[in-house]
């Protein structure tokens, strides 16, 4: 990846490392490969245990809390890349909540409070991201997100966070629109099925796996390592002119009919 893509002297931030399985760690392993510097934040303290270690692999010299549901933690984050950095080139947005009553039921049936839950944590807090990060991109830089068929396409047992991405996708597209004329892009990336702890807890899921492997085009599933080469060419300098889009890394399973 180091002699395909060149990071080098770019520093990005990545919000969403859970454990070595998240897709937000094998975007890491990408980017430190390609010569970025990065920071990385893990939810609490109880996370910490788990993320630091995995921050400590990608040489990271910033890695914070950051509950983007706690008050101040974003921001906080920002600060100190501010005062290290001075600069930020890229974001990677790979977190999304809801609670699990809402999560395993019926759309129709999901409270108001999960819904609004799972929008301000899933997609309004890339809208913060972005926002903090704009004045720290003066050389221009890049957003990604992270999103699932389910957002264009019914999928069963994806229910609440079906429009939860969709609204998600949706803002990539505006976030490009009024960040363009800056040289910041924006992206939402969606991989097919991929055993991670965040997928685990959506209903039926290996029956999910099972149907994305044997129906993609590839016949096979993606791993965090597919996703990774992906968003490290997004966030390079060779993707420059490409803005707002919705990049499927999922073998080809949402093109079949």
């Amino acid at each position: 990846m180091g002699q395909l893509i060149n990071l080098e002297g770019k520093k990005g931030l990545i919000v969403g490392i859970a454990n070595e399985s998240s897709i937000a760690y094998g975007c890491g392993q990408a980017f430190r490969a390609a010569g970025a510097e990065l920071a990385i934040t893990y939810l609490n303290a109880k996370a910490e245990r788990f993320v630091r270690p995995l921050g400590e692999n990608l040489d990271a010299p910033i890695i914070v809390p950051c509950n983007v549901e706690q008050e101040g933690e974003l921001e906080a984050v920002f600060a100190e890349i501010e005062k290290q950095w001075g600069k930020l080139d890229f974001i990677v947005h790979s977190i999304a909540f809801a609670p699990l009553a809402d999560l395993h039921g019926r759309l129709i049936d999901s409270s108001r409070e999960g819904f609004l839950q799972a929008m301000d944590v899933s997609c309004h807090s890339m809208l913060r991201m972005a926002k903090l990060a704009e004045p720290l991109m003066t050389d221009g830089g890049c957003i990604l997100t992270m999103s699932y068929y389910g957002a264009n396409k019914a999928v069963t047992n994806y229910d609440l966070m079906g429009p939860v991405k969709a609204a998600l996708e949706a803002s990539v597209r505006y976030l490009a629109m009024e960040l363009g004329e800056k040289g910041i892009r924006a992206h939402a990336i969606s991989p097919g099925p991929l055993k991670t702890r965040a997928a685990s807890g959506l209903a039926d899921f290996d029956q999910l796996m099972l149907k994305a492997e044997q129906q993609s085009a590839q016949k096979r599933l993606v791993t965090i390592d597919d996703v990774g080469a992906l968003a490290a060419f997004m966030v390079s300098d060779a993707a420059a002119a490409i803005t707002g889009e919705t990049l499927y890394v999922d073998a080809g399973y949402h093109i079949v009919g």
